[in-house]
């Protein structure tokens, strides 16, 4: 059992940054992988990026050099270095945890509105 939750978000103008953190607590031992995903309205959740237990990282190419994936040591917080932000960034951003071959579990969310 691992809980997520989600804070940082809120209102950027475009080219602005803004940091996501991830705070994750329960069987945090059990987790091989996080990352983030975001869903914009009327559009179907999508992948930001991911980072295992390891340190390796994937991005999605909408975001690819623009964000960075990290976590601390300990493996209970993630992070998302959100920079040269554009509106269509705009979103609801989710945390994501991996345990073994089947099990994930979800944040609730934090909105990022990026907007003049």
């Amino acid at each position: 059992q691992v809980q997520l939750l989600e804070s940082g978000g809120g209102l950027v103008q475009p080219g602005g940054s803004l940091r996501l953190s991830c705070a994750a607590s329960g069987s945090i031992s059990s987790i091989d992988a996080m990352g983030w995903y975001r869903q914009a309205p009327g559009k179907e959740r999508e992948l930001v990026a991911t980072i295992t237990r390891s340190g390796i990282t994937n991005y999605a190419d909408s975001i690819k050099g623009r964000f960075t994936v990290s976590r601390d040591n300990a493996g209970k917080t993630l992070y998302l270095q959100m920079n040269s932000l554009k509106p269509e960034d705009t979103a609801v951003y989710f945390c994501n945890a991996g345990s073994g071959f089947y099990t994930k579990y979800w944040g609730q969310g934090t909105q990022v509105t990026v907007s003049s």
